[in-house]
């Protein structure tokens, strides 16, 4: 039964990365038409804010998957979820939400809750890092 249970972990993580990959490909080509269609619509040449904030969106959002599989494939090798690899995925999700973020939307109160947030996550990896720092010497 174990080695069922095993047999199938693998074929559950193979698939996840085969959908990851894909989810990454077509993000990454989306990435490129919007840029695309951003830079020869009219001003030519030209990124309006917004145009910029959708791109550095999905730019983030395909690192994001990037970050994914890496975990994955960790998991796969080393039979571990690395924390370092989950708070870098969480550092650049909560990074893309601030950078698409529309301010005027967001009560004040909510916008500390974010800052909190990235904060928070932004001192769990710092303590990681220094902590596999220590490791290795």
């Amino acid at each position: 039964m174990l080695k069922f249970i095993e047999y199938f972990e693998k074929v559950i993580v193979y698939t996840l990365i085969g959908m990851m990959s894909i989810v990454v490909l077509v993000e990454t080509y989306e990435l490129g038409w919007i840029i695309v269609r951003d830079l020869i619509a009219p001003p030519f040449m030209f990124l309006e804010v917004n145009d910029l904030l959708e791109i550095f969106g999905f730019f983030l959002l395909v690192l994001i998957g990037l970050e994914l599989l890496e975990s994955t494939r960790i998991y796969l090798v080393k039979g571990v979820v690395h924390v370092q690899v989950v708070l870098e995925v969480a550092l650049i999700a909560v990074a893309r939400k601030v950078i698409i973020l529309d301010i005027e939307k967001y009560a004040g109160l909510t916008l500390l809750g974010f800052a909190g947030l990235i904060l928070g996550v932004a001192v769990a990896f710092h303590f990681i890092m220094r902590h596999l720092e220590r490791i290795k010497h």
